[in-house]
Parts: C-alpha cells; sequence; structure tokens
C-alpha cells in the first residue's frame, strides 16, 4: 500500500475552505491531515514529520529545501481582521508590546512595519499561555493572529490591522501562508491537490458550516472570507514575499 502524504493544516477559520476541499475530494484517500497552530505546521515540516504544510511565509527562511506546490495562500489585500496589533493606547504611547507565540510572520511583520513604516521602537516581549491577552497593562499591546482576534478586539480601544499597514507601506497585498512541500511529489498529485484547494474556495458557506469551533456568527464568517481573505498566489502577492523575506532576512 502506498504511504499516505502527510499533511500539516492550520486549525483557523481562515483555512476551513481548504480543509474542506481536500476533505470532500478524491485526494483525501491519498493524504493524512493534522491541524496545527502556525509554527507548529512549520516545526512539523522542518523535521520532517509532515510532507507538506500551509505554513507561515517567514519560516520559508528555516527551510534548506522546498517547493510551494499550489496557487493559493493566506492572503489579504488590504484588512485582513485576523492579524492585529490591539491596545488600549495609540501607537505613540505603547512601550511595550506583546508578541503571539503562534506565528513567525506576524512577529516579523510587525517589527517590519515599525522599523520601516511606523519609527516605532517599542520593548518587545514574548507571549506566552500563562499571558492574559485580554487584561494588559496601560500603553501595553499584543499582536494576536487567527481567531482569537474576533474575541480579544472587542477588549480594546484600538486595533492596527497588520496587513492593511502592510499595504500602506508597499502598495501590495500581503502573503501570511503557503502550501510548501520538502518531498518530491508528482505533478499528479500536485494538480489534484490544488483542485481539491479550489473546490473548497468555491465552497466557502458549507466549509464554515462544516468548522466546529466557529467563534462568530456563519453571516459574519462568509463576510470575513468574501472581505478579508485573499487565497489566489498571484504575481503581486509572490512580489509582496519577495520583498517581505529580503525585509526580514532571518534578523528577527
Amino acid at each position: 500500500m502506498t504511504p499516505k502524504i502527510k499533511v500539516s493544516a492550520i486549525s483557523y477559520l481562515n483555512t476551513a475552505p481548504f480543509v474542506y476541499g481536500l476533505q470532500h475530494s478524491p485526494i483525501a484517500k491519498s493524504i493524512d491531515i493534522s491541524f496545527d497552530y502556525p509554527s507548529e505546521c512549520a516545526r512539523k515540516l522542518q523535521q520532517g514529520e509532515s510532507d507538506i504544510g500551509i505554513i507561515p511565509v517567514a519560516a520559508l527562511l528555516d527551510l534548506p529545501k522546498y517547493e510551494i506546490i499550489s496557487d493559493y495562500c493566506i492572503g489579504a489585500i488590504g484588512a485582513v481582521r485576523t492579524v492585529a496589533l490591539l491596545s488600549n493606547s495609540p501607537l505613540d504611547q505603547i512601550e511595550r508590546v506583546y508578541l503571539d507565540y503562534q506565528s513567525r510572520t506576524s512577529v516579523n511583520l510587525v517589527k517590519v512595519l515599525s522599523q520601516h513604516y511606523w519609527n516605532f521602537h517599542p520593548e518587545w516581549v514574548p507571549f506566552t499561555p500563562l499571558h492574559d491577552a485580554n487584561g494588559l497593562a496601560p500603553h501595553e499591546g499584543i499582536v494576536i493572529i487567527g481567531d482569537r482576534v474576533f474575541e480579544s478586539e472587542k477588549h480594546y480601544r484600538y486595533c492596527i490591522d497588520l496587513a492593511d499597514e502592510w499595504m500602506k507601506f508597499t502598495g501590495l497585498p500581503f502573503v501570511f501562508a503557503v502550501w510548501a512541500s520538502v518531498i518530491p511529489l508528482q505533478q499528479a498529485f500536485i494538480q489534484s491537490f490544488n483542485e481539491a484547494l479550489g473546490m473548497g474556495v468555491e465552497h466557502t458557506p458549507q466549509a464554515v458550516d462544516g468548522f466546529a469551533s466557529l467563534k462568530i456568527s456563519r453571516n459574519e464568517a462568509i463576510e470575513y472570507f468574501r472581505k478579508n481573505i485573499s487565497f489566489n498566489l498571484d504575481a503581486q502577492k509572490q512580489e509582496a514575499i519577495a520583498m517581505f523575506l529580503k525585509l526580514i532576512d532571518h534578523k528577527s
């Protein structure tokens, strides 16, 4: 029996259409899916615990050899809503920023914006599960990603959308995660994989209905996909990836 291809997928709402497509297409028989937060997807791919992963773009720098195998990604053209710097103080009054441990890309993005766009130099502090994301002191901020933003944004006066700020800075969309492989794959498999992802994107309402831990209403979730997430990995997004990787340059 041919071993199944091990796929690591992010356990956030924004990947629900991809997961729906993979689970409801013929390729489902050929893959074994695990669900992880972004940095764990990257670690599994780096350690050979998965064959394919949708990994944070910044983590590509840690892979000695990889191939982006899909025409789809998790991207945004302007505001993404689920990657944000939250605070009860305006940006110029924030002295300390807690950084989400779940995504290296978002951590690097806020540092790039701080250095190259905002001229903002706070104290950077790792955020751990022991911290209270909704109980920061005055003059503190926190970078939060994923579905947790839907809850945490209610607790803060200021919400700076990092994808929107990137577009103001560069004029380009932003790409948070791409499908990458560290093993050679047959072209027929890659084609079927892409077809499955595309089918999922075309069935977003069904994907929302099948998402077990929805933190917002069904209509709001569908609107989130329509307004905030851009799945196609086009030339502009590829340019944005190249620019972002050059800016972080292994320094953060």
